[in-house]
């Protein structure tokens, strides 16, 4: 009798198990970080899922940004689209022209009956991902921004200050040609090459980038890089590749690696590198503000945003937004904003997260953190509010084509500009033509 108990109660539990897992909503997030960052969004989804037990969110990797996006697109136009898409800043207005295919972030904290106020966020963030009729379309998470970095250890073997980064471009130069001198294989190396030398650089300077503010303020934008001080830095850089002292390490954030591994001594790329080099790096590093040209009027200005924010895609069911929208609410609390910024480097994103670690004494601990923070909280103009351009992602790599013939000494730096403005506006008159019958 005992036996039959057992074996009844064995195929109950069996029975019911399936209806358990199946009351949890899954939430699936398709996302493109990797190492540490990658890490990170693993325990931030266990501790949401950990909180609660309605939803599950499922953290997907699906390769580099331009990857993860091209297959959201053919998921969604299949009917497969994921609820949650990271999306790189350079997709934002692709993601806005792409009617239909998302749900604005406000909408879906509202229609979820949770809190969310735009006024929270720091404004470059907030505004960046904005639409001109003030509805906030996605929601800010891995926002970051360009910040300086470089290897004392080096700087303190090449009778440098070790203590005190180059302010300016011309500073930089100099100590590239004397960690060179002191044989150093690689004085300096610059990652995400269109986003730092010619995005952040144009807005640092308060120089436009492309016409109608950077594109936010029409879709009929056209490039300006190819202004006499695009092509003044630009060969200076290229003088700097051909005496060894900028080595050239690849598109996107393939130089990084040979920042951490003491390879290169100075890096300028995201500030959500941040958490690789604190964990990583076997040598004394510092983080500065990007080095600018002291005789450009206006020069500090402030840098562009980078980073990514989360969009949500249409077609879902009412419960499974509900999910999705608990989320973004979990990613709000400021405490969770404030662990995120201190570990990744990534932007705090509220003023709020940011005077919480400010008041932990992380900044004071952790010189240069807040580099990021200051250069993003500046005032900005309308040459600096950021870079919003249609067909962006295959310009980044019109921008990286180019430049390699520069580097490689094939181009000069004014032939290689001017073709960037010329091969980048064709595909900017597509993206208009294409968008403006909708």
């Amino acid at each position: 009798m005992k036996i039959r108990f057992t074996a009844l109660a064995l195929a109950a539990s069996a029975l019911l198990a399936p209806l358990a897992s199946q009351a949890q909503t899954e939430i699936q997030w398709w996302h493109s970080m990797t190492a540490v960052n990658n890490q990170w969004v693993n325990d931030l989804t266990k501790e949401f899922n950990d909180s609660q037990k309605d939803y599950k969110v499922v953290p997907t990797f699906k390769g580099s940004y331009d990857e993860s996006m091209t297959a959201a697109i053919a998921a969604f136009r299949s009917g497969n689209a994921p609820h949650v898409l990271q999306v790189f800043e350079v997709g934002t207005a692709t993601m806005m022209a792409s009617k239909g295919a998302t749900v604005p972030v406000g909408k879906i904290m509202s229609d979820a009956g949770l809190a969310f106020d735009p006024k929270a966020y720091i404004p470059a963030v907030a505004g960046y991902y904005t639409a001109p009729n003030g509805q906030m379309l996605s929601f800010p998470f891995n926002s970051s921004t360009t910040v300086f970095y470089y290897n004392k250890d080096a700087f303190k073997k090449a009778g440098l200050n070790a203590d005190k980064a180059p302010a300016t471009w011309p500073e930089v130069f100099a100590a590239a040609k004397k960690l060179k001198e002191s044989g150093h294989s690689c004085p300096m190396t610059l990652a995400w090459m269109g986003w730092t030398q010619l995005e952040s650089f144009s807005t640092w300077h308060n120089v436009e980038f492309a016409t109608k503010g950077n594109g936010l303020n029409g879709m009929d934008a056209r490039l300006k890089v190819n202004s006499p001080l695009h092509v003044k830095h630009i060969d200076n850089l290229s003088k700097a590749a051909a005496a060894g002292e900028f080595v050239y390490k690849g598109r996107g954030s393939n130089a990084q690696a040979s920042f951490t591994a003491g390879e290169c001594a100075m890096i300028q790329t995201s500030s959500g590198f941040y958490g690789d080099v604190a964990k990583n790096a076997k040598f004394a590093y510092g983080l500065a503000p990007l080095p600018y040209y002291a005789d450009v009027k206006g020069a500090p200005q402030n840098t562009v945003i980078g980073g990514a924010s989360l969009w949500v895609m249409s077609g879902k069911k009412a419960e499974e937004y509900k999910g999705v929208a608990k989320f973004f609410d979990f990613l709000s609390q400021t405490k969770v904003q404030a662990a995120s910024h201190q570990r990744t480097g990534y932007l705090p994103i509220t003023m709020a997260a940011y005077d919480l670690t400010d008041k932990s004494g992380f900044y004071q601990k952790n010189p240069g953190t807040d580099i990021a923070v200051q250069q993003m909280v500046r005032k900005v103009t309308d040459k600096s509010r950021g870079i919003r351009l249609g067909n962006y992602v295959q310009i980044r790599t019109i921008e990286d084509e180019e430049m390699e013939q520069v580097w490689s000494g094939k181009k000069s730096a004014k032939d290689a500009l001017d073709a960037i403005v010329k091969r980048g506006n064709e595909l900017l008159v597509r993206f208009e033509q294409a968008n403006s019958k909708k």
